[in-house]
């Protein structure tokens, strides 16, 4: 029996008296993750990215362990709502136009002291003002940096179009405004070089792509090592007090935490090791959140039907934001119906084997977005379910 046959039987065991649709997350394998996370990180803390795991129970379970501090959020609601639940260090991804949520944070000491917020533009500390609404608390802010590596004078971009802010002498500019505002205090810098983090290195059949991206991804490293040291230094220099320098992501902890300018790093699909990272030379990991569907039709020799499934991941559409049909082994899409919205045919070999009511197990494209489907997480130990938790859907919170 191969180790994913095996991991088929377990699950199959420890929900055997659950019906699909559901969702489980493998303890053994997210312990596993989390461990490897922590020791690519090499000492400096990880910063657990909440939008990768939504899930409070597990954002407990990880933030437990010896080498995670801190939450990364992704909206300020959410940020609001876990600083209310007891999380006392996050760090909000993201800017924010919240207006509600900012007079609630302006007038809330313990959420004031809990939440830091993303600023990279001058007109989002106007929109802060605007909104206090008499809140007189101190928002703690973090200045986000563009890691987009450029090339050609900047004629070629690579990298996600995040901030505008780009030079030392940019990021300081900021730095100096919100020094000069009342009621705000730089405490940190955020670069997520995505383009590294978020990309693999070593696409299926494709060598010679995976060679060009090994090789953009090095230059990529070696420029934003550079200027992220000296935006640091320029910074440091209005704001010497300045608390933490986050980068990083999944996919490029261990070369992040190489740069001395770089306190902390952020991560979260790794715990759950979801589809789009297992195209990377730099780490290896352990599936471990999953969803099944029940087989419900046997429409011939090798093809099933399970219900639904249709669950596709953000980004740039494509193949590779489809879930994937991952036990038993060998199935795969009908090319003219993909991934159901209601239906999803099946094909191959492994289909004449299932029966009617048997649960076939898929990987979502991504990490946390299959949260926004379920509600409810079942926690597989061996061959047991040992907990169910909500997601955040479960709890009524669809923050996006």
């Amino acid at each position: 029996m191969t180790a994913r046959a095996a991991d088929r039987a377990r699950y199959d065991r420890a929900t055997a008296h659950l019906d699909a649709p559901l969702a489980i997350v493998d303890l053994d394998a997210f312990d596993a993750n989390a461990d490897d996370l922590v020791r690519r990180a090499g000492g400096k803390p990880v910063r657990v990215a909440s939008k990768s795991v939504r899930c409070r129970a597990l954002l407990e379970r990880v933030l437990a362990k010896d080498g995670f501090s801190g939450v990364m959020s992704f909206t300020l609601a959410e940020s609001l709502w876990l600083a209310r639940s007891g999380f006392e260090d996050i760090l909000l991804a993201y800017p924010s136009a919240d207006r509600a949520g900012f007079a609630e944070l302006t007038s809330d000491p313990k959420l004031a002291a809990a939440v830091t917020v993303m600023v990279d533009d001058p007109a989002q500390l106007a929109l802060i003002d605007a909104a206090r609404d008499g809140g007189r608390e101190v928002v703690r802010v973090c200045l986000e940096l563009d890691t987009s590596f450029r090339l050609l004078g900047g004629r070629v971009r690579v990298g996600a179009r995040r901030s505008p802010l780009h030079s030392p002498a940019e990021v300081a500019e900021l730095a100096r405004s919100v020094a000069r505002r009342p009621g705000f205090e730089v405490v940190g810098i955020m670069a997520y070089e995505g383009h590294v983090a978020g990309v693999g290195d070593a696409v299926a059949g494709r060598p010679v792509r995976s060679r060009a991206i090994r090789l953009m991804q090095a230059a990529a490293r070696r420029e934003l090592a550079e200027r992220r040291a000296a935006v640091v230094r320029a910074v440091r220099a209005v704001v010497p007090g300045l608390e933490f320098v986050n980068g990083g992501g999944t996919g490029s902890v261990q070369y992040t935490v190489a740069e001395d300018a770089v306190t902390e790093v952020a991560a979260g699909s790794g715990l759950y090791l979801p589809r789009l990272f297992d195209n990377y030379t730099s780490f290896s990991g352990r599936p471990a959140a999953l969803f099944a569907q029940p087989v419900v039709r046997r429409p011939g020799v090798g093809v099933v039907t399970v219900l639904g499934g249709g669950y596709p991941a953000s980004g740039a559409a494509g193949r590779d934001r489809l879930p994937v049909p991952y036990l038993p082994e060998g199935l795969r899409y009908d090319p003219q119906e993909g991934a159901g919205e209601v239906q999803t045919p099946l094909l191959g070999s492994a289909a004449d084997d299932l029966l009617i009511g048997d649960k076939v197990w898929f990987r979502h494209a991504k990490a946390g977005e299959l949260c926004e489907r379920f509600d409810a997480l079942h926690l597989v130990e061996g061959d047991r379910v040992t907990a169910t938790v909500p997601t955040y859907r479960g709890e009524g919170r669809t923050f996006l």
